[in-house]
């Protein structure tokens, strides 16, 4: 079902054939990621490989093309520079890279390196704050938001202006960037871009359980974001285009990974059992859970699966990975070629790109512009 441009629709029927028409930059990345899993693993030598190369390099142009910033975030909502889906946008080219190399297209392979390199240079520029409120009330340095808007010309940076929260009453949408907070963040240490101990991170950490961390029954789960609108209301009444959101059990298998490659294993077995908690009596994994007080005339009980979706499938995929990471004593998906390109060998890139989705207006000294447009054009310069 991949378009001819190289993306995947964001969702679609049974047939194969188109539903919703959002773009989310993450999911036009991963199946690049599946692709070098399996290569790595030993199920796609070179000559299988090869009948797979059109779709890889339809799907490494696309995002090449159109990241680093999304029309979608992962939650189906918000466009701009996503700490999440950054961190998959450039492992799955630094993948697409080496798939690339075993097939003999080393040139655009090394294309594919020097954007994933400019793109990390700036993940922090696009998504990190300091000195805010937060960082005050919190003790931090700084952290990484939810998302940040896509850029514009009139923006003195991505983080300037607002994100619209969707499922809020009107009136009552608009944040300023800085205010947003979400586990997102931790993909960068997911996907290997970002050491588990990089101050970065852990002030992070400290800002998602002083925002988003509930304790429940069953254990920690965590928040999508705060002031997030999707689930039910206040009372209990089901979501209606506006609500409170609910804690997600998928969140506990996402913070047990990063706890995982913190080295903390046992942290991380003991969020399992919140995960494994949070099911009901089925062992269906539900999308989120009840956090407020029983109310049995709506089947709403404390820390129990809320009328939300369930079974999530996303979260029993979370759960199977858990299970198998914690056997391995190591993150299970984590890709290896952003922890050893940015945490060992700590590559930095030359250049800064110019492109209509990113129109930077500074550039630090020493880096080389690269004017990166769709069609040939004439650039005027002036000084």
């Amino acid at each position: 079902i991949q378009q001819p441009d190289g993306h995947w629709p964001q969702n679609a029927w049974l047939d194969g054939s188109a539903y919703w028409p959002g773009i989310q930059m993450d999911e036009c990345a991963f199946p690049l990621l599946l692709a070098d899993a399996l290569r790595r693993a030993g199920h796609l030598p070179r000559a299988r490989l090869m009948t797979f190369l059109p779709m890889i390099e339809r799907a490494a142009g696309y995002v090449v093309r159109n990241g680093p910033v999304t029309g979608e975030d992962r939650w189906e909502e918000d466009a701009g520079y996503s700490p999440f889906t950054l961190a998959v946008e450039i492992a799955a080219l630094l993948a697409a890279a080496d798939l690339l190399d075993a097939c003999g297209k080393t040139d655009a392979a090394t294309y594919l390196r020097e954007t994933s390199d400019v793109w990390n240079d700036q993940a922090e520029r696009w998504t990190y704050v300091t000195g805010t409120a937060i960082c005050s009330q919190v003790g931090v340095e700084g952290y990484y938001v939810r998302i940040a808007p896509p850029d514009s010309a009139e923006a003195g940076s991505p983080k300037d202006g607002y994100v619209p929260i969707k499922n809020r009453p009107p009136g009552d949408t608009d944040r300023p960037p800085e205010e947003i907070v979400s586990p997102d963040a931790l993909a960068l240490v997911r996907f290997g871009l970002r050491a588990a101990d990089d101050p970065r991170m852990t002030d992070t950490v400290k800002v998602i359980d002083a925002q988003l961390r509930c304790d429940l029954p069953q254990g920690p789960l965590w928040y999508r974001y705060n002031g997030d609108g999707y689930g039910e209301h206040e009372d209990g009444a089901p979501f209606d285009g506006t609500g409170q959101g609910r804690p997600w059990p998928l969140l506990a298998g996402e913070r047990a990974h990063y706890e995982l490659a913190a080295g903390r294993r046992e942290k991380a077995a003991s969020l399992l059992a919140a995960l494994e908690g949070s099911a009901g009596p089925g062992g269906l994994l539900p999308e989120q859970v009840w956090d407020g007080a029983d109310l049995p005339e709506r089947e709403l009980l404390h820390g129990r699966p809320s009328g939300s979706a369930m079974p999530l499938v996303w979260a029993h995929s979370e759960h199977i990975k858990l299970l198998r990471s914690l056997r391995d004593g190591a993150v299970f998906d984590m890709p290896p070629q952003g922890v050893k390109r940015y945490i060992e060998d700590k590559t930095v890139s030359s250049f800064r790109t110019w492109r209509f989705n990113n129109k930077i207006r500074t550039m630090p000294e020493g880096k080389t512009l690269r004017v990166e447009l769709l069609d040939p054009a004439t650039v005027h310069w002036s000084t």
